[in-house]
């Protein structure tokens, strides 16, 4: 059976998507000699760096669980298939290569020379503003197991047999200076708020502008109690801006080191 349809003849024309791919395919062409460096001319065709970051973008729109569940989904969704420049007929990745390739891309850090070029591009339309900001930052769940948080000096309690044993914690005090994961070391024990519960987390960090609410920096730290107020002051010091600026935060910044960090950087804190 003959066609002349491709993928972009099923993607309505005022679909949103359709004004994102032009922005994520600009500042893919500035990564080019990124990429180049990062494969050897010899060896298996891997899959590209370009496909691989278009794909990470559509798990974060699309709110897809893991590698394996979107190529699985590229296999029908010609949106999907489309944004990757894939024809119709084309097979979907492989999940485990797919996931491998992306380690890579940790590697080089090219997440994050991705986002300074999007970041880039909402400059040139002048979309960001330098005098009002926003920050906050959220517990993010480590992939360690709390069956993994044991005691520093060895001496924890007895575990059952097999690949996953009980565990039993009763009665056991466990804290950050006592205890430490043994498959995620830099995961701290942390909890959101009075009441809940405790959970093996790092810290992510984001700054936004408020004119458009566009992210203007990030960070990932430790989940620590000072976590929250010292990545702020970071991320407002690599702000390039001229004169002062107002930063927003909640009750957890109000602090009197945070304040006064704020006003070394000509920032008045709200």
């Amino acid at each position: 059976m003959l066609t002349l349809a491709t993928t972009d003849d099923f993607i309505p024309e005022d679909h949103p998507i359709r004004r994102i791919k032009p922005i994520v395919e600009r500042a893919l062409s500035k990564l080019s000699p990124v990429f180049a460096g990062m494969y050897s001319q010899r060896g298996r065709p891997s899959i590209p760096p370009e496909h691989l970051l278009k794909g990470s973008l559509l798990i974060a729109l699309y709110s897809i669980r893991s590698e394996r569940q979107f190529c699985e989904r590229l296999r029908y969704d010609l949106l999907f298939k489309w944004f990757l420049d894939l024809n119709i007929e084309d097979p979907a990745f492989d999940a485990s290569t797919f996931s491998k390739n992306k380690e890579r891309l940790l590697e080089h850090d090219v997440a994050g020379q991705f986002f300074e070029a999007v970041l880039a591009e909402a400059k040139r339309k002048q979309l960001l503003s330098s005098d009002h900001f926003t920050v906050d930052g959220t517990l993010l769940e480590s992939w360690a197991s709390i069956k993994s948080f044991k005691p520093r000096d060895g001496n924890g309690p007895p575990s059952g047999e097999g690949r996953n044993p009980d565990v039993d914690f009763h009665g056991e005090r466990r804290s950050n200076a006592t205890h430490v994961s043994t498959t995620d070391p830099e995961a701290r024990l942390a909890r959101k708020g009075p009441g809940k519960e405790a959970k093996l987390s790092f810290t992510g960090h984001v700054l936004m502008e408020n004119r458009n609410g566009l992210v203007v920096d990030l960070a990932l730290t430790r989940a620590t109690g000072k976590a929250e107020r010292e990545a702020a002051l970071k991320m407002l010091g690599r702000l390039k801006r001229r004169g002062r600026a107002t930063i927003g935060a909640d009750k957890g910044y109000d602090t009197k080191d945070f304040v006064a960090g704020c006003r070394k950087r000509s920032v008045t804190a709200h």
